[in-house]
């Protein structure tokens, strides 16, 4: 099982709330020497796409850094002669996708056996992880590796949801935007906020007069929303500017690109 948490942590004075949005991925299967066979691979894409299509699931792209990632575990499953997600001295599943290349928030695998594409998809279609994993509407999308061996073809899908590789002021530029449609200016010291949001807790020490009263820290791999309670916060009309920061994420296992992010309200 694979669970990838984000969480998003906000701080009113000495009261600590924290908010918890979890994603939980679950791949079981059975699959494990031959040649990879790319039209076989483009058709257990295409079956996947359709099945998504009826489900009312948007479709998924093909991804060649995915792809490169099955691939090579593809092929191990063949040498071992059993399937599996992880082997001996083999990285975990983030970690392969990571050094192929991809860059993701979320990711899943499933696997498979059997005699051809038809049946692959229907396998997965028929256990209920498979299923969850090639219909999440949380993916976006997929590379796949199928390979012959013994008269039955082996197949790896990887799932993911893609995500920017965005630098630390194209982060704040970003939040900074969402920010503004409120009518709070993010036009605070960005120097403060950074600091805000390598510190686990606290309100930051200012200079000056005036003082943020509320912070709110969190960490995201999309960026395509602020969190509830900020957006609450914004609404209010108690604030009239705002402070944005980012710094390194936290707690981030393999390669998932996650941004963490402070927001400072005065």
């Amino acid at each position: 099982m694979l669970n990838r948490d984000m969480k998003h942590f906000a701080q009113v004075g000495g009261v600590f709330l924290t908010l918890l949005v979890g994603v939980v991925s679950m791949a079981f299967g059975q699959a494990g020497n031959g040649g990879n066979l790319p039209d076989q691979a483009e058709q257990v894409f295409a079956l996947g796409n359709r099945a998504r299509a009826e489900a009312g699931v948007p479709q998924l792209r093909w991804d060649a850094a995915l792809a490169a990632a099955a691939v090579a575990h593809c092929r191990r499953m063949v040498v071992e002669g059993a399937i599996g997600h992880r082997y001996p001295g083999e990285l975990d599943l983030a970690e392969r996708a990571g050094a192929a290349g991809a860059h993701f928030g979320l990711i899943e695998e499933n696997v498979a056996e059997a005699a051809t594409p038809r049946e692959i998809h229907g396998a997965w279609m028929d256990s209920p992880a498979h299923r969850r994993n090639l219909l999440n509407p949380e993916v976006d999308r997929v590379g796949i590796a199928v390979i012959a061996r013994g008269g039955e073809l082996y197949a790896v899908a990887d799932y993911a949801r893609g995500s920017l590789v965005l630098g630390a002021a194209e982060v704040e530029q970003r939040v900074a935007k969402m920010i503004a449609v409120s009518g709070v200016k993010a036009e605070g010291n960005s120097a403060i906020a950074r600091e805000a949001c390598e510190a686990d807790r606290g309100m930051p020490q200012e200079r000056g007069a005036e003082q943020a009263t509320f912070v709110m820290r969190w960490q995201d791999a999309d960026l395509k929303l602020l969190p509830d309670a900020l957006t609450a916060r914004l609404g209010s009309g108690k604030y009239r500017r705002a402070a944005v920061g980012s710094c390194p994420a936290r707690g981030v296992e393999g390669t998932f690109t996650m941004y963490r992010v402070a927001v400072l309200l005065y």
